[in-house]
């Protein structure tokens, strides 16, 4: 045993030897990389645009399309548009766009029949309205601040519009309309429902058969009815089962209803959220003596409600455009007054540029909730980023 231990001892090369092979090492040059997967513009067309005879022809008929339907589209958007306050008789000579309706009509569409030299209340709510959803965007006011700066930002935005105090002329809400009216439905609607989803998800995995029956039993209801019968069961159904002497604006009603429906399709996703966190994280829970509410405020939640901000998010920008539906309990939506706006015989023939306002300012707002989605989720994943 020990000639053996003390050959192999021999057989290493010194220190001094291996101090010298270092020295000495000169790494070979790196070759490059076959140019079969080498990177570059021409790789890449052939890959994805030109790799079978189909898509070759696809790729053909989108560039000639393109080719002919941008330049006209710009030249009508911006080259050949009247793009300054003018009479609806000055737009018959313009071959593009005639922005002057928007310049005529804008004030209308934003904020509906609110009286006009009182228009700048409504300007002010929705700016204060934007600013504290932007404030809630970011991450240092994750905090019982926005506990704060949420009720007291909804009071002093419905001082605005309805008046009545510190000298403001009182406005009743039938007059209200236009953006603020759309932005309150949607923020107000999706964020009342959000912890009533995440109550109905959990509700539905209960081991408790009579709150999971009332979950499944709501959720299934409400997702098996589209949101035109649920706004007409609120405006007209509801005051009916009220008692006598007792009213409840409309606006309230249409603004319950959003609630209810959205609460219902955010609970699936919450629910399908749960059922992504692996069984480990529950019996880990129950490992460290917590109790069910400690595991999911502290461990589960957190986990699920972060896989499922996709989901989520298209839930909200989907709960955003389908505000325009209210019209048929007579509410002036956005999107409603636009129309009324597009009915004025001097401008009807400008229609196409009314709802390319509209639905600029929609895309806006949704665009907006989709980038901060893609940040939040790039944020919260990166202990474990995906490639």
């Amino acid at each position: 045993m020990t000639d053996t231990t003390s050959s192999a001892v021999n057989d290493r090369p010194t220190t001094s030897a291996s101090f010298a092979d270092a020295a000495n090492f000169v790494p070979t040059e790196a070759r490059p990389a076959p140019a079969s997967i080498r990177p570059g513009p021409m790789t890449w067309l052939k890959e994805n645009l030109f790799n079978t005879w189909y898509n070759a022809l696809f790729t053909l008929v989108a560039i000639y399309a393109l080719a002919n339907w941008i330049p006209a589209a710009f030249d009508w958007f911006f080259t050949s548009a009247l793009w300054e306050a003018a009479p609806a008789d000055a737009c018959d000579a313009v071959t593009g766009a005639c922005w002057a309706f928007v310049y005529e009509k804008w004030r209308f569409i934003l904020f509906g029949t609110y009286p006009f030299e009182q228009q700048w209340r409504p300007g002010a709510a929705v700016i204060l309205f934007i600013g504290m959803v932007i404030i809630s965007c970011f991450k240092p006011m994750w905090n019982k601040s926005l506990l704060v700066i949420w009720p007291v930002g909804l009071i002093v935005c419905w001082i605005l519009l309805s008046g009545g105090i510190f000298g403001l002329d009182y406005v009743p809400n039938n007059l209200w309309g236009g953006l603020p009216i759309t932005l309150m439905l949607a923020v107000i609607g999706c964020g009342l429902a959000f912890p009533i989803s995440i109550a109905l998800a959990l509700g539905r995995r209960s081991k408790m058969p009579i709150i999971k029956a009332f979950c499944v039993g709501y959720i299934e209801l409400i997702r098996g009815v589209p949101l035109i019968t649920v706004l007409f069961m609120a405006s007209v159904m509801f005051p009916l089962f009220m008692p006598e002497g007792i009213t409840i604006d409309k606006l309230l009603r249409a603004q319950v209803a959003i609630i209810m429906f959205a609460a219902a399709y955010l609970a699936e996703v919450v629910r399908g959220g749960l059922q992504a966190i692996p069984k480990g994280q529950y019996e880990a829970a129950d490992a460290m003596g917590l109790s069910y509410w400690q595991a999911m405020v502290f461990i589960i939640l957190p986990q699920a409600l972060k896989i499922t901000i996709p989901p989520q998010v298209n839930t909200f920008i989907g709960m955003f455009k389908d505000t325009s539906l209210v019209l048929i309990v007579g509410i002036f939506d956005l999107m409603f007054t636009m129309r009324v706006a597009i009915n004025d015989l001097e401008w009807r023939a400008f229609y196409i540029e009314g709802m390319v306002f509209v639905a600029i300012l929609y895309f806006l707002f949704c665009y907006s909730m989709s980038k901060y989605s893609q940040w939040l989720e790039h944020e919260l994943h990166r202990g474990h980023k995906r490639i």
